[in-house]
């Protein structure tokens, strides 16, 4: 932040003031100065948050589109964070950044509609088997469910894994502008933002956790590793002793299971 108000018209003095001072004079000046210096410091964030969205995603999603959603998530946290709430602002941006950039995705509408549907039934398949079972369903009772092989159904989840980061960060409970919860923001940053829902948001957080402490062990681990641990498929892969694809794999059907489970809940199903 040293230069951070270097071309400021007011006789600011940057190397007396800390971050969370200029965050104080940010809410209250709205000054264009301090925000430039905001977007150029957490700008890098930016980029990582798209370098973790495009693992997985097809090739015609381009990392340049990613990185410009992004800033606008960024900016947008820039002008919402209240530095008085029990926050950090990297904390706060990456969601805002994250969601911006999913906002985008299904706004032109990326996913062909036949990998969508095809997700759409595996999901409810999941969801009717589990309910049934009252357990974790096995890759060979869902695909029979299906009417699929083995085979057909590996390369099914395939086929529809580029689609799992996208549900991934759907909303699945949601108050004001700034108190939603998806599944992805409750596995990396589990803090409520606003106080006056904390009861409700606590509640639904839980609701969420338990569902992915439910999940098969390695689908449990691969959820934390890589939203909680940072780590790409590929070192996933190494840790497990398992192939990038086979992680891919697991981490579509961890997906697909949590939202199958929540819309359960969400219907009284179990």
């Amino acid at each position: 932040m040293e230069k951070l108000l270097g071309n400021s018209r007011k006789d600011y003095s940057p190397e007396e003031k800390t971050e969370e001072e200029l965050w104080v004079e940010y809410r209250a000046t709205r000054d264009p100065v301090i925000r430039e210096g905001f977007i150029k410091q957490y700008a890098p964030l930016v980029k990582y948050v798209a370098g973790k969205v495009a693992v997985g995603m097809p090739h015609n999603v381009e990392f340049d589109d990613l990185v410009g959603f992004g800033v606008f998530g960024l900016i947008d946290a820039i002008d919402k964070f209240d530095p008085e709430k029990n926050v950090k602002f990297k904390t706060y941006a990456v969601t805002r950044i994250r969601g911006a950039i999913f906002d985008e995705l299904r706004s032109i509408d990326w996913v062909p509609r036949s990998v969508r549907q095809k997700t759409r039934e595996v999901e409810d398949a999941i969801g009717v088997l589990e309910a049934q079972l009252g357990r974790t369903a096995t890759d060979q009772e869902i695909a029979a469910s299906l009417g699929m092989t083995g085979e057909e159904f590996t390369k099914t989840m395939m086929k529809i894994s580029g689609t799992s980061m996208l549900s991934l960060n759907d909303v699945w409970f949601s108050g004001d502008e700034n108190d939603k919860v998806s599944i992805g923001d409750s596995i990396e940053s589990p803090v409520s933002l606003n106080p006056d829902v904390i009861v409700e948001k606590d509640e639904i957080r839980r609701v969420i956790v338990n569902s992915i402490n439910e999940l098969p062990d390695k689908e449990k681990k691969i959820l934390v590793l890589y939203y909680y641990e940072d780590l790409t498929l590929k070192e996933i892969g190494q840790v497990l002793e398992v192939t990038e694809s086979r992680v891919s794999q697991l981490h579509t059907k961890a997906i697909l299971r949590l939202r199958a489970k929540l819309t359960n809940i969400r219907k009284g199903i179990v």
